[in-house]
């Protein structure tokens, strides 16, 4: 009995030790998260107003070199300190939220260290166009809210001299964008260079008041709006304007390739594991996508066959560029049917998961001053706390550009079940840090809107064979990716090597093709998102529905990927693996 007792006592004594140090290592760990994102939202005061957080609301982000190195140096710090805590001693979410903020922080460091804040633009977009998304992304429903509006149009010209700075010491250095892609480029900055602030974007929040302004305010507001608008933003923009045009577009390098830039085969490696969260190969990549090229195609050979066209498949795809029966004659009927498209869709999602989000989504056309050198289209997610919702932009220009047959997969991609449900579902996460709330891990992010494409087959889509012939060819674009992305960067591939594989595989436009090739050149790395993580959450289902054979549950499964919002491939391999087993 005595034994007996000692025993059971020192099987409570080392519980109870056990119990301590998980409850230390989780306070230590809450406490470094927290300090962290506080630590962030001073930094970002852009992600603090998109998280809902109004502390910061009057400013703008210090893009000074010598606070890009503090923040990075308080990077360096935080991820010593995550190393000291044990990790196998936090809860299942703590152990997500540890990996997610280490890999977070990780990427930061490298890319700090390799000069990514050299080159804060890329070919259809960059810190300029999503300034121009200030009014969408900003509550307005108070005095001090316009006062803080007005005060960041106001800060514009001094983040614009930051911005051209670091852009300058690109040139100094050689780490810049290549000329040939910004052809055109001055059409996004152009259109904001107003004499007439009511022309202005930043503009339609002052023709009509909230509630909460009071009448005798109003005036005064719009004055000092119109004011901040031409002193602030278009100053801004043309300053902007002066430096691309009179001394960056002449100076840039004429090479394509990220290798070409400085530790350039380092920076496109590090961009590989950013974008794909996974220790890969751009040459590991570039086989994987060969091998999925060849597949696809095969696949739409059969639908070639399946229509009865006598010519080949290069025949094909020029009858599919050219056909008028494939476009829409106004801007009016393409964003109908993507509507349409997206309300059927809606009908379909309960019995493809257990838990959708609650807020809605509307469909807009893609802003005019971005329009001209945009993709067929994305999302635009909804200020967190605000009074809009999600948004599925379609790009209306260039009708003669977007075909009709695949604006079933675009839709699925951008709307539901692809980035709207998967993002809103994000947003209302509960009992995780705020961090994960906001979190774009692209893999997970852009590998969940292809899946939804082909999800498309199980919910009815795709019946007329143009159509699946179109999801095929989105597919096949996101796999030619991989073969173009590594071949421009880390293989010696030309633009117009690039362009020509991207035209004689897909069925893409050559206006798309075209900004499509641009896109990867100017932002290495990105492209590759999509179809690796795609094919990692085929490759988890394949295996749920192995393992769980008649258990398998297709809307338990679903809620299972999306359950933690976006996490790097190998955290959902994890989780994943928990939910097997639970579910045996």
């Amino acid at each position: 009995m005595i034994e007996a007792a000692l025993l059971a006592a020192a099987v409570a004594a080392g519980a109870a030790q056990t119990a301590v140090q998980t409850s230390g290592a989780s306070a230590s760990f809450h406490a470094l998260v927290d300090e962290d994102w506080e630590a962030r939202l001073r930094e970002e005061p852009l992600l603090a107003t998109s998280t809902g957080d109004h502390r910061y609301d009057d400013r703008l982000p210090s893009v000074a070199p010598a606070d890009l190195e503090r923040a990075a140096q308080r990077q360096r710090a935080t991820l010593a300190r995550l190393g000291d805590i044990a990790r196998a001693s936090l809860d299942t979410q703590d152990r997500i939220s540890y990996d997610m903020l280490a890999a977070e922080l990780r990427d930061d460091v490298a890319a700090h260290e390799l000069g990514q804040w050299r080159l804060p633009i890329n070919a259809d977009s960059g810190f300029h166009t999503a300034f121009a998304d200030l009014p969408r992304h900003t509550t307005l429903a108070t005095t001090r809210d316009y006062e803080n509006y007005i005060a960041r149009l106001r800060a514009f010209p001094a983040y614009v001299a930051q911005q051209t700075a670091n852009m300058r010491e690109g040139l100094r250095t050689g780490f810049t964008l290549p000329r040939v892609v910004l052809d055109g480029y001055d059409v996004t900055i152009r259109t904001h260079v107003v004499a007439d602030p009511e022309q202005s974007v930043f503009y339609p929040p002052f023709r009509a008041f909230p509630p909460g302004v009071p009448e005798p305010e109003r005036a005064r507001l719009v004055a000092a709006g119109r004011a901040a608008i031409l002193e602030g933003a278009v100053a801004g923009y043309r300053a902007f304007l002066d430096f691309m045009s009179g001394e960056y577009l002449a100076k840039t390098r004429t090479t394509t390739a990220a290798a070409d830039l400085p530790r350039g085969r380092e920076y496109y490696a590090q961009r590989v594991r950013h974008f794909t969260t996974l220790d890969v190969t751009p040459e590991e990549v570039h086989k994987i996508g060969l091998a999925e090229v060849a597949r696809i195609h095969a696949e739409m050979v059969d639908v070639i066959k399946q229509v009865g066209f006598p010519g080949d498949f290069a025949a094909f795809l020029q009858f599919l560029r050219t056909d008028p029966r494939f476009y829409a004659r106004t801007p009016e009927e393409l964003l109908k049917e993507a509507s349409f498209i997206a309300k059927r869709m809606d009908g379909k999602l309960p019995s493809l998961f257990g838990r959708l989000p609650r807020l809605p989504y509307g469909v807009e056309p893609v802003p005019a001053h971005l329009a001209p050198k945009y993709t067929g289209g994305r999302y635009v997610e909804a200020p967190v706390g605000g009074t809009s919702a999600g948004t599925y932009w379609v790009n209306t220009y260039a009708l003669e550009s977007r075909p009709l047959y695949v604006l079933e997969a675009l839709t699925l991609h951008e709307a539901v079940p692809g980035h709207h449900l998967q993002i809103a579902l994000q947003q209302e996460l509960q009992g995780v840090p705020p961090f994960r709330r906001a979190a774009g891990v692209g893999a997970f992010v852009e590998g969940w809107g292809l899946y939804s494409e082909r999800l498309g087959l199980e919910a009815g889509f795709y019946q007329d064979p143009y159509r699946n012939f179109g999801r095929l060819t989105y597919e096949m674009w996101r796999a030619c990716r991989l073969v173009v992305d590594t071949g421009l960067h880390a293989l010696g591939w030309s633009r117009s090597q690039a362009m020509d594989f991207l035209a004689a595989n897909t069925a893409l436009s050559l206006h798309e093709v075209r900004t499509e090739t641009d896109r990867y050149i100017s932002w290495p790395g990105q492209a590759l998102a999509y179809k690796m993580g795609e094919l990692k959450i085929r490759e988890l289902r394949r295996q749920a529905e192995s393992e769980l054979g008649p258990r398998f549950d297709i809307r338990a499964f679903h809620d299972a990927i999306l359950a933690n919002g976006p996490v790097p491939l190998p955290v959902l391999e994890e989780q994943i693996r928990d939910f097997i087993a639970a579910h045996r």
